[in-house]
This record gives C-alpha cells, structure tokens and sequence, in this order.
C-alpha cells in the first residue's frame, strides 16, 4: 500500500477549523488507499509565545530547558489532530518524537537527527490508523529532549519520509508552492510547477523562506519527492525532485532570491601563505557559526583581503572569533559591515549559457545599485548589495530574466516516484546504563565528491573603481565575446577600488583579455594556468567546519589558496596548477572519497 506523510505547518493548524481542514485532508487520502503519516508543527505563534515567555523569566535561559520548554507546542498540536481524525470516524494515534525513537545528538535547540525507530510507526500504520508525529523535536542518547531548530518540522517530516519509504512527502503551508522569488517583495512573482533538490537548496539557504535547507538535505540524500502545497486549495503546488525530473528546456534561471539579513566580516592585510585561510575559519567553526558566503580574491604584495557573511543575529559571536584569528595570523584588522543583504539568481541552465551574469549586473547597474561581493557557483551568482537597495535589487534581477513571465510549460514529462528505497533502520537499543548508542548519523555530512579542473586560467582585473555598472560592463565585454566564465569574485573594496577576478577556459583566456582591456580602468592580469580544486555534498553549508577542513587538508600540504567561491552544494579554490594533483589526492584524503566516486 502507497505511504503518503503530509506535514503542515503551525499557520494550517492555528486554530480548531483549521485543525479540521487539515484532519479531513489527511483522512481524504487515507480513503484513497494510502498509508497516511501526520507531521504537525505547533499551532500559530505558539513557538514565539514560548520563546518571549522564557525570556519573562531569563535573558539566557538554558539551552535544555528551551528545548523541554519548545517542544511542548508540538504536543499539543498532535493531540488535536488526533482528536480531529477520531471525531471523524477514522481511527488515529498521536506520538511524541520521544514516543517513535526519533534519536538526535545533544546540541541543545538545533540537534540534528542521528536515528529514527520505524517500529511503532509501521505497527499504527498496519493497523489502519492515521499516524500523527511531532514535528520538530527528538530525544538524544541520555533521553533528553532536543529539538531541531529552525524549520525543524520540515525536518521530520522528509527524515520520515526517508526512513519509510514513503512515496512522497507533501508539505503544506500558506502558500500554495515555491515562487521564482518571494512574491510579498516581488508581486508578479510566479508559480513553479517543480524544481530540484540543487536549485531548492540554493533558494533556501539564500532567503526562500517555504523550505528549510536541511529538509531538501534530507530529501536529495534519500531521493524523496516533495510536494510543496497550500493547505486550503487542492491545486497543484511545487514538486521537489531529482534533476533529470525537474529539467526544463531553454530556461537558464529559474528562481532569484534575498537574503536581507546578512552580516559582512573583512579581514585586511591577511597574509597570503599556505595555511592561513585555514586559521581563519577554524575559528569561526570552533564557535559554531554557519558561514555563508566566503570571497578571498588574488593577493598583491604578500596580502590578500578574505570576506565572509553570516547571519546577522550571529555578528556578534563572529567578530569576537574573527578578531582573535586576524591577531593569530598577523592580518591587519577586522572589519565588518552589518547592514548589507544578498540578492541571488539560481538556475540549472546557467552551467551550459553564457551571459547570465552580463544581465544579472546590467540590471543591477542601471538601477544604480552597487556590488560589494561576488560569489558564483555552477547554478547561482550572488552579490552582496546594501541592505537599503536589497528589495529594488531583487525586483530589477528578477525583471531582467524575464521570471514575471515563467512559463511551466517548458517543464518536460514528469511522473514524481521515489528514487531509492527506504532505508534499514532498526530501532536502537539501551546499553547496560540505559542509554542509547550513537548509529551513524542519518543527517550526517555525506560527501560525494571530490574534483580537479586543470582546464582553466584566471583573468584579474586590479584596483577596479567600486561603483554601480563596472562589472556590467567586464562582462558585457566578455560575453560578447563570446567567453564563457566559471567562478567570479569580487571582495570588498578598500579605498574606494576593488579586484575582480574570473576563471575561463584557458584556450579563451588571451580572448578574454583583449575583450577586457577595451573596458579602459583598471590594471589586466593573465594567470594562464590554474588548478580547481571542488569538494561536492549534501550540507556543505549547515555543518560548520566543512571549508575548515578543506582549507586545513591544502595547508598540510602547503598548498596556498588564490580564489574561493562556496555555494549549498560545492566549495571551490583556485590555486596553482602544478599542485592540482597534489591537492586532489590530499582531499581525497581528507574527505574519504575514492577515486572511483571521481565527477560523482
């Protein structure tokens, strides 16, 4: 029999109406001969209610204590529903995440899952009954209950998904699926019929607010469809899935996003030797911070400037980090920047189009908005923007790739179905003092591979003037001529000049030159051969410490890093192309990854 989860979020079951909609959903596809599980999220703003109560009592309440505190919200949440489905005639069970064996690790307020026990689950499900769940929470090794941060029901819903076998997982919300950028910024924003695991995690993680980024984790690692739906319509939403299912034809960008809560940390005069980027970020990862964007650009004179963001909320924790590492490194002091944003496009067709940049920055350029960073992966460039002109920023992008006119009929012949089987899960057993063991994590860090590209020279512009258009017009030029470009950064600029810099294929490289010089200001050099060295995986952002060890593995072996770029998905570093093998073998190494997993 087909196992459907469908979760719905604190807004869809607010009150008791609501809580009866979303009861009569779950029991219509029951009647269609599913097996039906229930993820629900506390009703409303009860999880805000909780969190400013604490603070009645405390301004720094205990982490634990938060957590048996939060995780009451979601207790509530199943009773009702339970209560809601039984009223109706079908029978029904509600489980804390206690209750199913829903094992974490101890991190207090965001433990990530390391288990989940199916036992009791299938037996409810075998009976007939309509299983509802807790979202949101867990316990760990010693029993403590633990929750999963932000869009932590999400979480449990796609981890159960995984462990299940479900067929699909159905999230249900106040909007009825993923837009090509938020619509209360952008009204003419439209509707996408499916879009896949790699394009969903660089929209979450860039300030798409539908999905969490560790629930898409989740569903690419165990290749789970999810339909993202509105809880009071029955029209179709937006599909989550596999790449091969969610291509479409000649659609280059398929979502822009913002992220206005962003904070910029700059190190100045940090010297430029094997091993420092390295010291930097082991800091940063030692005190737990999420890094967002990372931007080292060319180093002049011995030095070079390394930029980074992170949440804003987390400035304080970081520069506190930052300063200690620029004084352990002899950089010259720490800068930081508090009211920046970070506008973003995304999309698969950009690994095979040109261009996609010269109308990202022209567009930016003629509604006079200045660029202060630039990061590019594969399938998203962003740029880091001042917080004041982030909304108009992300209006004119998203006009300039024509998003308000998204058409789904681009999409090709799609049939959602489950890519792997579920995973065997066992439900864990207490060793002679009671507690738990530690299984392997299901939500640990899985690298997937490791690549080297020898194929490329790098183009770096000098002291650029660092106002709006003159990255328009680099690249511009470049397309014009027809060059294809791979990584772009630019970092902050210091007295009012910036460097920009842009790998292409090394046959292109005198091309691209000649194409830039005409631009007229700014000092041209060619480095014509450079190594990329890629680290590929699920949660490269959300476990801290991944560049960390990355940059450690090429400091032990002396290896100095020249570019960075990060994106959801890869980390990438240019350095120089007699070492390229050396530093492929080295992070293989490091990450475990053998050679067969090669281009994986």
């Amino acid at each position: 029999m087909p196992l459907l989860v469908q979760k719905f979020g604190g807004t869809s079951v607010a009150d008791s109406n609501k809580i009866l909609a979303a009861a009569r959903r779950a029991i219509r596809a029951h009647q269609n001969g599913n097996q039906v599980l229930v993820v629900v999220s506390a009703r409303g703003h009860t999880t805000d209610e909780l969190i400013e109560l604490a603070k009645e009592i405390t301004e720094k309440p205990p982490a634990r204590e938060m957590d048996m505190l939060l995780s009451t919200g979601e207790q509530v949440s199943v009773a009702l529903m339970a209560m809601a489905i039984q009223s109706l005639g079908v029978p029904a069970i509600s489980f804390t995440g206690a209750q199913i064996g829903l094992v974490t690790d101890s991190f207090h307020t965001k433990a990530r899952i390391r288990n989940i026990s199916t036992e009791r689950m299938a037996q409810a499900l075998n009976e007939g009954k309509i299983v509802i769940v807790a979202g949101f929470q867990g316990v760990d090794e010693k029993y403590n209950i633990t929750t999963l941060g932000r869009g932590g029901s999400d979480t449990t819903a796609v981890a159960l998904a995984a462990v299940l076998g479900a067929d699909a997982c159905e999230i249900y919300t106040d909007v009825d699926g993923v837009y090509t950028t938020d619509p209360r910024v952008v009204p003419e924003a439209r509707k996408i019929d499916r879009i896949s695991y790699d394009e969903m995690l660089e929209l979450a993680s860039l300030g798409a607010g539908v999905m969490h980024s560790r629930s898409i984790e989740f569903a690419k690692k165990y290749g789970v469809p999810i339909h993202v739906r509105s809880s009071f319509s029955d029209a179709e939403g937006t599909w989550i899935v596999s790449e091969a299912d969610a291509k479409r034809l000649g659609v280059t960008v398929t979502g822009a996003a913002l992220a206005k809560d962003e904070a910029r940390i700059t190190l100045l005069g940090v010297p430029d030797r094997p091993g420092v980027v390295h010291a930097v970020f082991h800091k940063i990862a030692a005190a737990n911070i999420v890094v967002d964007m990372i931007v080292q650009n060319v180093g002049t004179d011995g030095q070079t400037e390394v930029s980074f963001t992170v949440a804003a909320s987390d400035l304080a924790e970081t520069l506190i980090a930052a300063e200690a590492a620029a004084k352990a490194i002899g950089a010259k002091g720490v800068t930081h920047d508090a009211g920046v944003a970070k506008v973003s496009v995304v999309g698969l067709g950009m690994r095979t189009h040109t261009g996609v940049a010269t109308i990202m920055f022209d567009a930016l350029a003629h509604a006079g908005v200045n660029i202060e960073m630039i990061t590019t992966s594969e399938i998203k460039i962003s740029v880091l923007v001042a917080r004041a002109a982030a909304a108009q920023a992300l209006r004119v992008v998203h006009k300039a790739f024509a998003l308000h006119e998204w058409d789904n009929a681009s999409s090709l012949p799609f049939s959602p179905a489950r890519a792997q089987t579920k995973i065997a899960h066992r439900a864990p057993q207490a060793d002679d003092n009671g507690s738990m063991p530690q299984a392997p994590g299901m939500e640990d860090l899985v690298i997937s591979g490791v690549e080297l590209d020898e194929s490329q020279a790098r183009i770096t512009l000098f002291n650029v003037p660092d106002r709006p258009g003159y990255a328009a017009r680099v690249f511009r030029q470049i397309a014009d001529a027809g060059v294809f470009v791979d990584m772009i950064v630019q970092n902050v600029s210091t007295a009012g000049n910036t460097h920009l810099s842009f790998t292409v294929p090394r046959e292109s490289a005198e091309r691209a030159r000649e194409a830039v010089s005409n631009v007229g200001q700014g000092d041209v050099f060619i480095e014509p051969t450079l190594a990329k060295l890629s680290v590929l995986g699920v949660g490269m952002r959300t476990h801290t410490g991944v560049a960390t060890r990355m940059f450690g593995a090429l400091a032990a072996e002396s290896i100095n890093i020249a570019l960075i770029n990060t994106s959801e998905v890869r980390i990438n570093v240019a350095t120089n192309v007699e070492q390229g093998r050396q530093g492929e073998a080295c992070l293989r190494r490091a990450f475990a990854v053998s050679e067969e997993s090669k281009g994986a």
